[in-house]
């Protein structure tokens, strides 16, 4: 299958998700990660299912609303005629009693450009809410893959650890384990935030693209938790003598 270079492709990144899950499935076949993965499976799936049905709904409705814009103007010009030809008829003596003309003109260009903007704005107020709601999932997503890896810290293999009674067991015994979770964990953040730059693929709405890269800083700062617990398991890997 080729791929267009000059977007995000959501079949691309259905894939990558798709072998992300067989890879974890793989390794960690029981964990809990691997539903988080088949869940961030589902959320491609509907975000490509919906800017294929927004893409064509948006099509009909942007028509239509110029269609509303032409309709606005064309009223809007005609009533401001009508007024014009009126008062030059009746022809006020002075020259305050122009003033509820003008203000009955000027209202008359408020509300149409009040129109005009509502009609303009209507294919990507209706798009909005369905982006929106599927950004909430993945900002979700992202804590909830941040919570998998909270408790993954690389000082739990080191000889020196102790535990407590209220200790969780990470239930990873090896730091070769430890580091293919956090790598997993990695790149699942990763592909979430691809995932959210799909969301903006079809739209221009302002409050979208700004959900779309509040959750692709989260997820990099959530990336880098994650790194810095690989460095340090590395560092204590080149520490051991028997590694």
């Amino acid at each position: 299958m080729e791929y267009s270079y000059d977007r995000v492709n959501p079949e691309a990144v259905l894939d990558t998700v798709q072998q992300l899950e067989r890879r974890i499935d793989a390794r960690f076949r029981n964990r809990g990660l691997r539903k988080v993965v088949g869940e961030l499976a589902g959320v491609v799936d509907e975000v490509k299912e919906s800017t294929r049905a927004v893409r064509g709904r948006r099509a009909w409705l942007a028509s239509l609303s110029r269609f509303g814009i032409i309709l606005v103007i064309l009223v809007a010009f005609s009533v401001m005629v009508l007024a014009v030809r009126s008062a030059a008829m009746d022809a006020p003596d002075s020259g305050l009693e122009w003033l509820p003309v003008l203000e009955s003109g000027v209202n008359d260009l408020v509300f149409a450009a009040i129109a005009i903007w509502f009609l303009y704005s209507v294919p990507e107020r209706l798009q909005r809410q369905r982006l929106l709601t599927l950004l909430h999932r993945l900002r979700s997503l992202a804590h909830i893959v941040d919570m998998h890896q909270l408790t993954k810290d690389p000082e739990r293999l080191r000889e020196t650890f102790r535990s407590t009674t209220e200790s969780i067991d990470m239930e990873l015994t090896t730091k070769e384990q430890l580091e293919h979770y956090l790598d997993y964990c990695s790149e699942l953040l990763s592909l979430i935030g691809k995932t959210a730059a799909l969301c903006a693929e079809e739209s221009r709405d302002p409050i979208v693209l700004d959900t779309v890269s509040t959750i692709e800083t989260l997820t990099v700062s959530l990336e880098r938790k994650i790194w810095q617990k690989i460095a340090v398991l590395n560092a204590d890997r080149g520490n051991d003598p028997a590694a």
